[in-house]
């Protein structure tokens, strides 16, 4: 994994353990993979992959379970998808309509299947 310098690590990881969570992976009401795992996995600091795990618990997303580890909360997969959609909607579409009116492709020049016609 390569890591932008722009931003904290930790939020980066909290970005892409969003993303598998939308990704519905764990599930719902399942339990996060421990410190150490992800730790092991990225390559970090225990104590980056802690702060990021934080970050997501403090954005409702996991709730913690005294003695059995964090959990992914009912609700959370939605909860992200509506956040995402907002900041689609006001970061980068504007952005992507921008480039798209620069280089003069109009919706008829796009197939939707993520290709150009």
């Amino acid at each position: 994994m390569h890591w932008d310098d722009r931003q904290p690590i930790y939020r980066q990881l909290a970005e892409q353990l969003a993303g598998r969570l939308l990704d519905g992976e764990p599930r719902e009401g399942e339990a996060m993979p421990s410190v150490r795992t992800l730790a092991g996995q990225y390559l970090l600091n225990p104590l980056t992959v802690g702060r990021a795990l934080q970050a997501l618990s403090d954005d409702g997303l996991l709730e913690n379970r005294r003695g059995l580890g964090l959990f992914v909360r009912e609700g959370a997969r939605e909860h992200l998808r509506a956040l995402a959609r907002q900041r689609f909607l006001e970061q980068e579409w504007p952005a992507l309509r921008l480039r798209l009116r620069r280089l003069g492709l109009g919706p008829d020049e796009l197939d939707w299947e993520g290709h150009l016609a």
